[in-house]
């Protein structure tokens, strides 16, 4: 394997990590607004609360490691992509301040607005809306270069039926990750009535998840007949993830392995977003970028790529150390959990 493909690997690692890390946190928030709005069970509210103050830091932080590895690694993305991203990135930017603005009052005892409560649940889907761009706009038809000249056509990218069919994905996977997550959450707690209500969200948003995803796929022909193409060779990412997609809610529905379920999930999202990411290989943009020669031949792109691979063993020892000692991260959680009971 070419030293670019492992580093392309690694990056799409920390990609993914941050994806269903970044769910989590943002369907948490939508729950937390919907359950504050509606007066559910304390316990959900407290329940999800917990959550909002120990995750996004953990996904910032695969963010950080992502874009510092794509601007290291492959020097020439930031070229093309600096002005496209230049626009979703100043208006992520805005909405992770309102949410950052929401956390820092409520936990520091803030009076709550019921505008700015409304501003947080949208918040916590549109960040993820306008993030999904950034793949659309890979698949190219946004960005045209005329000699050095690169224009971007961001009415085009918010108008195009490929770009809206994905960002639908994205709000979908979202409230489904997050549910998922959640429900495992209020089992491992015997919360017996968030669970209840957490089921009823995983199985209202496990169709719409599914939907959106055939719809994805249907405007890829239409938007980038080559990529569709590649995708059939790697049909098998796919199919794979529509079995870990059945078994989870085959487990939910008999209210079995929660645990489990959530561990489907991952896989599901795991084979379908390396499936996409295969297939999408070897261009980084539709048609400019290609990988072999974005390569940044240098003895930083090398330190890290070892630093990275460093992180990720690292990191994926202490979460099976969590998942094989399971009443030492039950100790812990449950200690948090009475910590952060209830929203006040």
């Amino acid at each position: 394997m070419e030293i670019q493909t492992i580093a392309i690997f690694i990056l799409w690692l920390f990609l993914y990590a941050y994806m269903i890390i970044a769910s989590i946190d943002f369907g948490a928030g939508f729950y937390a607004f919907y359950a504050i709005s509606t007066k559910e069970e304390p316990k959900l509210i407290g329940l999800i609360n917990r959550h909002l103050s120990s995750i996004w830091e953990l996904a910032t932080l695969f963010f950080i490691f992502f874009f510092v590895g794509v601007v290291g690694i492959f020097p020439r993305v930031a070229y093309y992509y600096g002005v496209p991203l230049l626009v979703p990135g100043c208006v992520a930017m805005i909405f992770l301040a309102i949410r950052g603005s929401f956390y820092t009052f409520q936990q520091y005892g803030g009076k709550r607005s019921k505008y700015f409560l409304l501003l947080y649940g949208a918040t916590s889907l549109l960040i993820p809306v306008t993030l999904s761009t950034v793949l659309t706009i890979s698949e190219g038809g946004f960005i045209i270069e005329n000699g050095t000249d690169i224009r971007f056509y961001p009415l085009k990218l918010i108008t195009n039926f490929y770009s809206l069919s994905v960002m639908l994905l994205a709000v979908c996977s979202v409230l489904f990750i997050s549910a998922m997550f959640l429900i495992y959450s209020a089992k491992l707690i015997e919360d017996s009535e968030s669970e209840n209500k957490l089921r009823k969200y995983v199985l209202v948003w496990s169709f719409p998840t599914i939907i959106s995803s055939i719809i994805v796929f249907a405007s890829m022909k239409l938007h980038n007949g080559i990529h569709f193409e590649r995708m059939h060779n790697v049909w098998g990412y796919f199919l794979t993830s529509l079995v870990c997609f059945s078994i989870a809610i085959f487990l939910v529905i008999k209210r079995k392995r929660y645990g489990v379920a959530f561990m489907l999930v991952l896989l599901q999202y795991f084979f379908a977003f390396f499936g996409y990411g295969v297939s999408h290989l070897p261009y980084i943009l539709y048609p400019y970028l290609r990988l072999e020669t974005s390569f940044a031949k240098s003895h930083l792109a090398y330190i890290l790529i070892i630093l990275f691979v460093i992180f990720l063993i690292g990191i994926t020892i202490y979460f099976i150390f969590l998942m094989i000692n399971k009443p030492i991260f039950q100790k812990l959680y449950l200690k948090d959990y009475e910590k952060n009971d209830v929203i006040k």
